[in-house]
């Protein structure tokens, strides 16, 4: 039977408040706001290569709502399921982004307690959800916020599984929501119902505590809970303004790794939503390709293109997406500029 959807994600949406490029968070009375969250930001990408997305979520019935349903909209992801909270302390989440210079790291300050999306119940999600997925999408953000989304989130993920739609997950491990032992633990024991996992190479060592070859540690996900696809990113952080980025997956059925070289010396302008960026060319690969090596690499390029950009969310077009793939795998001379 053919699903609504080929991807529905479930998640926070916040408000991003950046301060001016070079500014302190602290010092500055200006600032540039965009909506973003991990995975609308998935689904936001992923609809960009043509997949039917659609975001479960709740927003506050004011106009920081209104904007966010807007911009959820506006990027082609189906908001049917986006609910709104009504109450009288209904508000949206919001975090302050200060950029990095080196040897400034980028930081992150989060005002989102008693959100809209933390209080929302399993009973306020429409049933007939339930069978509109073909690849369900969350991450461990979600499972990290509050005792009541884990609760939600673990739900969601059995719920979805049983009406036949394929799990995908994002570890998406943040240390100032929770502990590592907490989110290592959560990981563990929905593991066995993941078929698609996104886990960075140092998520792998950290939070998750492998050692070994990442190699062995990505195919044992495989062979100790069933997991059909393994993602691991690999990023080299040259500078708050320089990074390499590549990828290695393994695909069980086939019992192989893919990879390619990595794309160098990428400019960052916004390294915030590259792995979604990450994720949402992943699975937007593999829900039109159904190849494990095309989904890597638009996975990738999607991966780079965000870092070029400003906000949380990817701002490209499939032509776009693929043009920088072919030059990126070409020996040839590179143009300098499109015209």
């Amino acid at each position: 039977m053919e699903k609504k959807y080929n991807l529905v994600t479930f998640g926070e949406v916040m408000m991003r408040l950046s301060s001016p490029s070079a500014s302190r968070v602290a010092e500055s009375d200006v600032f540039n706001k965009c909506a973003g969250g991990s995975e609308l930001n998935v689904a936001a990408g992923a609809s960009i290569l043509g997949a039917k997305t659609a975001f479960i979520t709740s927003i506050p019935d004011n106009f920081n709502g209104s904007y966010v349903r807007g911009k959820i909209r506006e990027k082609g992801v189906f908001d049917e399921y986006v609910l709104t909270d009504e109450s009288d302390d209904a508000r949206l989440g919001i975090y302050y982004y200060e950029f990095g210079a080196s040897p400034k790291k980028p930081t992150v300050v989060y005002d989102r307690n008693a959100s809209s999306f933390s209080k929302i119940s399993l009973d306020d999600i429409p049933e007939e959800v339930f069978d509109t997925a073909e690849i369900f999408h969350t991450c461990g953000i979600s499972l990290a916020l509050n005792k009541n989304l884990n609760s939600v989130t673990k739900a969601l993920i059995r719920k979805f599984k049983e009406h036949g739609a394929l799990i995908s997950f994002d570890c998406n491990f943040r240390a100032n929501l929770w502990s590592v032992e907490e989110a290592r633990a959560a990981v563990t024991e929905i593991l066995p119902l993941i078929d698609i996992f996104f886990v960075s190479e140092e998520t792998n060592y950290h939070m998750m505590g492998r050692t070994g070859e990442l190699e062995d540690i990505m195919k044992s996900y495989s062979s100790d809970y069933g997991v059909s696809l393994v993602f691991t990113t690999q990023r080299k952080v040259k500078s708050p303004k320089t990074h390499d980025f590549t990828s290695i997956a393994y695909d069980a059925a086939a019992d192989k790794f893919f990879t390619e070289k990595p794309y160098l010396d990428i400019d960052i302008v916004d390294r915030v939503g590259s792995g979604d960026a990450y994720c949402s060319g992943v699975l937007g690969g593999l829900i039109k390709h159904s190849d494990t090596l095309t989904a890597l690499q638009y996975g990738n390029a999607a991966a780079a293109i965000k870092c070029t950009v400003p906000g949380d969310m990817i701002s490209t077009d499939k032509r776009e997406l693929e043009s920088i793939i072919k030059e990126h795998n070409s020996d040839g001379p590179k143009r300098e500029m499109n015209r």
